[in-house]
């Protein structure tokens, strides 16, 4: 048994014999980026400041000799081999740290899906280092040039080795950046991304039932935070609730389906308020809320949406014994977020 110290926080994890660090973190309750988990993409790259560790078999693409010299590993296959391993993690508070934003970095638009008669997809790699980011997490989007002043989106994949990035755009009624998404760019169109920006990335250490309420595009960054806790493996049950008005407006129905049916702790409740139809509840998420959940006291709770939507659910949930230490949530506001971006859980659209 090893102990795994975390600094600056100086709080310890153990680690049994052959376990790797990730897992030992994960199994803590502590998140650190991850992807392949066996060495290839550099996610879990952290400095490590005393101790010895088998690094395991890694590919020098994603941890270089440079890098080896200087005392970074990766996580995902890093086994201490002392009694204590001290690694940089976090803040003060053992909260993750949140990587530094980046601007104007270029990206190729692969592919755009429409989603439902006013969300499309876009589907974003990068020509150069791939944004680093946490599930959860905005970037902005635009081209001044092109009359299309910077929004923010959210992110809506977990990451992934090559760096892709998923973006589902709602068209704005006179917005010229959303119009600008939707009417003009193109597949093989060249684009720039800043960020990651937001801090709707929840407490890692939580251990608790989760609830999910998305509607519209909100949906988007409960994807990727969904996406990411069941590939690490979380265990406690996941509820999503998504409201759309009619059944042309659900969308995703598909990945949600397929994560139903693989992870067992995960389930999926689509609620229409303008009609009715088999297999789906019906009426707004904070009215049928009571009846699906009589005590949220216990429970992690995750809302993204309009400031309304949010709102209500956030009140809703309240009633039910949800804590505000628990409440975790993101609106969208049709305006222009300052550079300084204070209101790190408003998100620009239009």
């Amino acid at each position: 048994m090893s102990r795994i110290r975390l600094h600056p926080s100086g709080r310890t994890v153990e680690c049994r014999d052959g376990e790797t660090v990730l897992s030992a973190l994960e199994q803590a309750g502590y998140a650190l980026p991850n992807n392949c988990r066996a060495g290839a993409c550099g996610e879990c790259k952290v400095k490590v400041l005393s101790g010895q560790f088998d690094q395991g078999m890694v590919l020098d693409m994603a941890l270089s000799q440079p890098e080896r010299k200087d005392g970074y590993g990766l996580m995902c296959m890093a086994k201490p081999i002392s009694d204590e391993l001290v690694i940089e993690y976090g803040t003060a508070d053992a909260q993750p740290k949140l990587f530094p934003p980046r601007e104007n970095v270029l990206f190729i638009v692969t592919d755009r899906i429409p989603r439902t008669r006013r969300i499309v997809e876009l589907r974003l790699r990068p020509l150069g280092q791939p944004l680093r980011y946490w599930p959860g997490q905005y970037v902005m989007l635009g081209d001044a040039a092109a009359g299309a002043p910077p929004r923010c989106y959210s992110i809506a994949n977990a990451p992934r080795p090559d760096g892709e990035i998923v973006l589902q755009v709602t068209r704005v009624d006179g917005g010229p950046t959303s119009g600008w998404i939707h009417d003009t760019l193109t597949v093989g169109s060249m684009v720039k991304l800043s960020g990651p920006y937001g801090t709707f990335i929840g407490d890692p250490s939580v251990d608790s039932p989760v609830l999910c309420m998305a509607a519209g595009s909100g949906l988007a960054p409960i994807l990727a935070l969904t996406d990411a806790a069941l590939r690490r493996g979380y265990r406690p049950p996941v509820t999503l609730l998504f409201s759309a008005c009619t059944r042309a407006d659900v969308y995703e129905l598909g990945l949600l389906s397929y994560w139903q049916a693989k992870y067992r702790n995960f389930k999926v409740k689509v609620t229409l308020t303008r009609e009715e139809a088999a297999g789906h509840l019906t009426g707004r998420i904070p009215a049928i809320l009571p009846g699906l959940f009589p005590d949220l006291s216990g429970h992690a709770i995750f809302t993204a949406g309009s400031p309304a939507f949010v709102e209500s659910c956030v009140a809703a949930a309240r009633a039910l014994g949800a804590r505000d230490d628990q409440l975790h949530s993101e609106g969208y506001v049709s305006q222009h977020i300052p550079e300084t971006l204070p209101a790190d859980r408003l998100m620009a659209v239009g």
